[in-house]
């Protein structure tokens, strides 16, 4: 406006000056001289008046997608809060496992533990978890080996779940060439297992054989969240870790219940089932560590499988157990990228900790690779066999079927929000499992900002498969 006005007193200036010259001729040099003082004036001013191109204040962002980064930007205006790990003083070291081993916590130290001669059985992660077996385990065969024991007589046993078994390249790739080429390396076989009982839960007690058959069993972990066993780590690695299909549906049906939740322990059906489970199939000894952001070792707890895992948990509450404002619109979280994010069974756990952080209605968004698709059979076939979310939920509650169960859990968060997903998976085959694909990030915060509007409240949780949002 102000800008017009200037250009009519110019335009009506201009003007009156002409006239001047040709009829009136009256003070000729001191009419064009006000009037080169006016327009030079106007000018200096107009410079102000032009309109201020501010940009758009962003966050930028980097997450992890299969095995590279990605990187995002949001309005900061629209950012509501990004869920990162709490500041807690840690003082990681080259000697941190060793000293945990050394310092155990409800237990003798290993060699009071392992007799000369006695066959031993180490469980570690498979190919899924983030767990850094490679740098662990040199560090507890050393400490076995001044304990007496020997080579010949250990086995590590991956412990497999219901997921699929390793290549041999794989297996080298979790334990590091010089292990593998010492210690006879196995998986967990769910069809090969030595049943010991059954749990007061009516969990029958089957136990991979290299495991039920061995002197000594050593548990090998990380401590995270898990969204119905409370936390991994402890006695997971032999319920689920190297049990049969029957015994883990049996327990994974307690999902259902209320109590069994992401970081509760006390009262957990299925927590309270595992470490049932182990009075019939002892564990010796265990290492769990805790990771940070980037998967280095942070903070480590060896012994006893309930007293040294508690600490564990209490450590990880205070670095991934993050106080949040409030709900928002739109909810962007990933795993974490690989291995979390190499399948939707895995990817899953982000999709469970983000419903918290989501309003009823809102839009999740999760970004996941999903190089090797659904990830177990199971889960495939529930999808497949289904019409709608509704279906899910309703199949589990008649029939728990493992496998199935985390079809339902995401059918339950269907419930209450959209799911878009961010993944390599073909479009059409996204959307039969009830989710609508975008191919990149950007595309997906856009179409999600177009629908809850310009002034969405967006969190983004980075690290969606371990931190764990809360509101007070």
């Amino acid at each position: 406006m102000a800008r017009r006005i200037i250009a009519w007193v110019l335009l009506i200036g201009f003007v009156l000056l002409i006239l001047n010259i040709m009829l009136l001729q009256f003070q000729l040099e001191i009419s064009i001289g006000a009037y080169l003082v006016v327009c030079v004036g106007f000018l200096f001013y107009g410079k102000n008046l032009k309109p201020k191109t501010t940009e758009l204040e962003l966050n930028a962002y980097e997450i992890g997608y299969g095995k590279k980064k990605i990187k995002f930007k949001i309005p900061t205006k629209n950012v509501l809060t990004t869920v990162t790990l709490n500041e807690v003083p840690v003082n990681p070291s080259e000697t941190i496992v060793l000293d945990a081993i050394r310092n155990p916590i409800g237990t003798p130290v290993l060699r009071e533990i392992i007799q000369p001669g006695e066959t031993i059985a180490i469980i570690t992660s498979d190919i899924t978890r983030p767990m850094p077996s490679k740098l662990v385990l040199p560090i507890l065969l050393d400490e076995l080996k001044l304990a007496g024991a020997n080579e010949k007589d250990i086995t590590i046993v991956f412990a497999l779940g219901c997921h699929r078994k390793h290549t041999d390249d794989e297996m080298k790739t979790l334990v590091g060439e010089d292990v593998f080429s010492k210690i006879k390396c196995v998986d967990g076989d769910m069809d090969d297992c030595i049943n010991l009982g059954t749990t007061s839960f009516g969990t029958p007690i089957d136990v991979a054989r290299p495991v039920a058959e061995a002197d000594r069993v050593i548990c090998l972990g990380n401590i995270e969240y898990h969204y119905f066993a409370g936390y991994s780590g402890g006695a997971k690695a032999v319920m689920p870790g190297v049990s049969s299909r029957a015994a883990i549906q049996s327990n994974h049906s307690q999902m259902v219940q209320e109590a069994a939740a992401t970081g509760v322990i006390e009262g957990n059906p299925v927590r309270n089932d595992i470490e049932e489970f182990i009075q019939h199939a002892p564990i010796d000894f265990i290492v769990n560590v805790v990771l940070d952001e980037t998967k280095n070792i942070v903070f480590a707890v060896a012994g006893d499988f309930i007293k040294a895992h508690r600490v564990g948990c209490t450590f990880l509450d205070t670095m991934y157990k993050v106080e949040i404002p409030g709900k928002a619109d739109i909810v962007i979280t990933t795993p974490g990228g690989y291995p979390k994010d190499i399948n939707l069974y895995q990817a899953q756990k982000a999709l469970d900790n983000a419903k918290t952080a989501v309003k009823d209605g809102g839009i999740i968004i999760l970004v996941a690779a999903c190089n090797e698709f659904l990830g177990e059979h199971v889960f495939e076939k529930w999808y497949n066999e289904a019409k709608c979310p509704a279906d899910l939920i309703q199949r589990v509650q008649e029939n728990f079927e493992l496998g199935g169960h985390k079809a339902a859990a995401i059918a339950m968060i269907l419930e209450r929000a959209r799911i878009f997903l961010v993944s390599d998976m073909q479009d059409d085959f996204v959307r039969t499992l009830f989710m609508e694909p975008y191919k990149t990030i950007d595309q997906a915060i856009s179409a999600a900002i177009a629908d809850k509007g310009k002034d969405a409240q967006i969190t983004v949780m980075p690290y969606g498969g371990s931190t764990l949002p809360y509101i007070k």
